[in-house]
């Protein structure tokens, strides 16, 4: 698992966060927690978490953590719960049953698998052995029945199941008892790579197994838990969720004693952290980062994630509904003076990219945006010409009304967010579209704004996408009212076709071909705008260890905690 407003861990989906819109992957240095100061990028596997071994900390004390809003829905699997805070608690406290290195590579975690592997790839078997020891809260030992209820949420069969996402599951023919009580046989029609992204976290079949408990049984709680921590409380007048670990963990005991999720405007993050209110804050942003290093007993804790900002295009209704039209946002604002603009005064680089499924420092990156997303206004007023908006004096005009949109933004945001919303609007003014920015309540933004598509322009970010697969649902076309993640609506058959062959084909080479396809289609169709990637810049105390900028890594909360 990661911190909060990151998302989930590098071996599952991934999340939008709540902090709306700026963001970038890259850069880091050693893992001393020392303050970097220069301007570079970085390897993937660059982290700073102050690694100690557990002998070096206090049995004892409590970890305050921001969370960006109330959690409305706790089931990472639905569109509600498909949100970064909501996803960390989650995993805070049910089965991870695979952790990421520093690399993003996966492994099994041994406290809920003793293996996990292919036994047969005609058709593709995979059978889990479980740890005879692993529980869930009610006293239950996790099975083949928990494997079995989240694959039938998840496969997309019953559209009652108000799943975010379908791929993988959707491949699997049958989920049975292997040869004993504590072993799982999947079987795939096909050949699917990514199959370690699946049943991570896993959920309790007692829990899921209707649709009426998957879709409305996690809202605002988590009934079941399996893992080192539980929930002691939620306590919505003072805005906290507090983690406690669980007295019947069988695996290595926790050295917290809490850990104290608290809901903030990300604008009183640094002012939180300097009061002693929260244990970390994001140092990401150039006026934070400058009151933020000076702290006393503060780390700035660098590292390099899959982590990225992108303008999202709703071409479902409205104005973006015509192609043309969202192609001609994409030429007509310039993601290099936005990257510039918010990166000018930080120890980092910041690095706009051309890709939806790869970050600048990744294997299998190529520029796919091609003569679709270059700043070029005059390209821009052709496609508007082409659709029918005429320049009329400064503005653009089809059938007597204006070209007007709307960029829905979180009334928690940042100033920079806020600074990158205003600068879309003078970007796009130059092109004769008028942009309204629409302030909504931070609690609602994504709920009912973002994951049901009521809106025309918005920006978030996307996390940790390690396993490619995992973009499926963010570029599949929609089923009804199953946006899966798709929020624009934006999309194809082809990519489709693309996205599910890649999916399946285990060899990288080739997989990493079908997914550049895939992108180039993509940008064709104007879906989104990928702006640059962001670098995790913390603000860490001191004697906090094991524990910040993880990079492509799982986090392991019964290692974090206060140094002696």
């Amino acid at each position: 698992m990661r911190p909060p407003l990151r998302s989930t861990t590098a071996t599952a989906w991934l999340a939008a966060t709540a902090a709306t819109a700026l963001l970038v992957t890259g850069c880091g240095s050693s893992d001393d927690g020392k303050p970097v100061a220069r301007k570079s990028a970085a390897p993937a596997g660059s982290r700073q978490i102050n690694a100690h071994p557990l002998s070096d900390i206090k049995q004892g004390g409590t970890l305050k953590l921001p969370i960006s809003q109330w959690i409305a829905d706790f089931n990472r699997y639905t569109a509600n719960g498909n949100q970064g805070d909501a996803a960390s608690i989650n995993e805070l406290v049910e089965p991870d049953l695979f952790d990421a290195d520093a690399q993003g590579d996966s492994h099994i975690n041994k406290n809920f698998l003793v293996s996990a592997e292919v036994t047969s790839t005609s058709p593709q078997t995979v059978v889990y052995k479980l740890n005879p020891k692993a529980r869930w809260s009610d006293g239950k030992s996790l099975s083949w029945r928990d494997f079995k209820a989240v694959w039938q949420a998840q496969n997309g069969r019953n559209k009652a199941y108000e799943a975010a996402d379908t791929s993988g599951y959707e491949q699997i023919t049958t989920v049975e008892q292997g040869a004993d009580a504590h072993q799982v046989k999947v079987v795939f029609a096909g050949q699917y790579a990514d199959w370690q992204r699946l049943f991570d976290p896993l959920l309790p079949a007692a829990a899921i197994d209707t649709p009426e408990k998957f879709n409305k049984g996690w809202t605002e709680k988590i009934p079941v838990t399996g893992n080192a921590f539980r929930i002691s409380s939620y306590d919505r007048t003072a805005q906290t969720i507090t983690a406690v670990p669980d007295p019947n963990w069988w695996g290595t005991r926790p050295k917290l004693d809490s850990i104290v999720f608290r809901a903030l405007d990300y604008t009183a993050w640094t002012d939180a952290y300097l009061n002693k209110e929260i244990d970390y804050a994001s140092a990401i942003l150039p006026e934070d980062y400058k009151r933020l290093n000076k702290a006393a007993g503060t780390d700035i804790r660098v590292g390099a994630r899959w982590d990225e900002v992108h303008i999202e295009l709703n071409g479902a209704h409205g104005p973006l509904k015509d192609v043309r039209v969202r192609q001609a946002l994409q030429h007509a604002i310039d993601r290099k003076a936005i990257a510039t603009a918010f990166g000018k005064d930080l120890p980092v680089e910041l690095k706009t990219y051309g890709n939806h499924f790869f970050m600048p420092n990744q294997a299998g990156y190529q520029d796919n945006s091609g003569g679709y997303a270059t700043y070029d206004l005059k390209k821009a007023g052709e496609l508007l010409d082409a659709a029918g908006w005429k320049l009329q004096g400064d503005k653009r005009v089809k059938d007597g009304r204006q070209l007007t949109l709307g960029y829905t933004l979180s009334a928690g945001s940042t100033s920079a967010q806020v600074d990158q919303s205003e600068l879309v609007q003078a970007q796009l003014a130059q092109a004769g579209i008028k942009v309204d920015i629409q302030k909504v309540p931070s609690d609602d933004y994504f709920s009912k704004y973002v994951t049901i598509g009521n809106f025309d322009l918005t920006s978030f970010r996307w996390v940790d996408q390690t396993f490619r697969s995992q973009a499926y649902p963010i570029y599949r076309e929609p089923s009804g009212k199953n946006l899966y993640e798709n929020y624009g609506s934006v999309g194809s058959p082809e990519i489709d076709a693309l996205l599910t062959k890649a999916g399946e084909t285990t060899d990288t080479t080739a997989a990493n071909k079908l997914y550049n396809e895939a992108d180039a289609k993509i940008w064709a169709l104007g879906h989104s705008i990928p702006l640059y990637q962001r670098p995790q810049v913390l603000a860490v105390r001191s004697d906090l260890a094991n524990f910040g900028a993880t990079g492509l890594a799982s986090d392991d909360y019964t290692k974090v905690g206060w140094l002696k």
